[in-house]
């Protein structure tokens, strides 16, 4: 790699950038997002992300493995910045850095720009509040090998940090697109999706239902569920049985378990 002088000051541009990406109304503006780690780093650069440029404070990053990142980021033209202990701590969200850190550009996804095929099934979240929920969620939606991940109506940033972390990586291999309810419900029809909605009062067990493709589990958000509205656009409503005291799942549980269910008939 050239020789680089190494940031010292934290009102370096770059830094200033990379700090201010904490906050989702820059990350909004800017259309960037922060990853931090080196396994994540590595599966953005792995992925082919849009990176902009990254940053690393070289007395912490000393493994061969973080070493090959920065060769690979290298040989592909992305920038990387040394910066001093000191610098990258002020980036860092976590204490005891790793020492790498990316910044990325958000895929400017449309609904309009998915088309299902025969076989597509997908999670729709309307207003999740727990960035870590979503990242749980898309992280799941990777391991059974779905299709992608729809936000409606707003709620939590999937490119909060907490959630690009929660994500391990999928964020960089499965679509993830935002829309508002009516989009998504017409979007839905037009390409033929069955929608499955859960509900606590539903009268199908979801150990016993049959999932036809395309598919979309439309989860609620976690506080209040899906509204009458919502439910109605469902093909079904499936519901997890819960045998002890408490009432409900957290939301990244219960898609979990819903998505292996429907994993099934792929593995037939």
């Amino acid at each position: 790699m050239d020789c680089v002088d190494i940031i010292t000051s934290r009102t370096n541009p770059k830094v200033k950038q990379a700090r201010a990406l904490r906050q989702r109304k820059e990350r909004d503006a800017s259309g960037l997002f922060l990853v931090e780690g080196i396994s994540h780093v590595a599966a953005a650069v792995e992925a082919g992300a849009a990176i902009e440029y990254i940053c690393h404070a070289p007395d912490l990053l000393t493994s061969p493995f973080a070493q090959g990142i920065l060769t690979q980021a290298t040989a592909r033209s992305i920038p990387c910045y040394p910066t001093s202990t000191e610098v990258f701590a002020s980036l860092a969200e976590k204490e005891n850095p790793s020492g790498l850190l990316a910044v990325v550009r958000q895929p400017q996804l449309k609904l309009p720009t998915l088309t299902p095929s025969s076989d597509s099934w997908f999670v729709a979240l309307v207003s999740p509040q727990d960035p870590g929920n979503v990242g749980t969620i898309l992280r799941t939606i990777d391991a059974v090998g779905a299709s992608g991940l729809l936000l409606l109506d707003g709620g939590a940033d999937p490119y909060h940090p907490n959630a690009v972390r929660a994500s391990m990586g999928a964020l960089f291999y499965k679509p993830v697109v935002s829309a508002a309810f009516a989009e998504f419900a017409a979007w839905a029809k037009a390409n033929g999706c069955h929608i499955v909605g859960t509900s606590a009062h539903a009268s199908d067990d979801y150990r016993t239902a049959t999932y036809e493709r395309p598919l979309i589990l439309l989860m609620g958000s976690e506080q209040k569920g899906l509204s009458p509205e919502q439910m109605s656009i469902c093909d079904q409503m499936i519901r997890l049985p819960m045998e002890g005291k408490v009432s409900s799942l957290n939301l990244a549980v219960a898609t979990g378990v819903l998505l292996y269910q429907m994993m099934i008939p792929r593995r037939e």
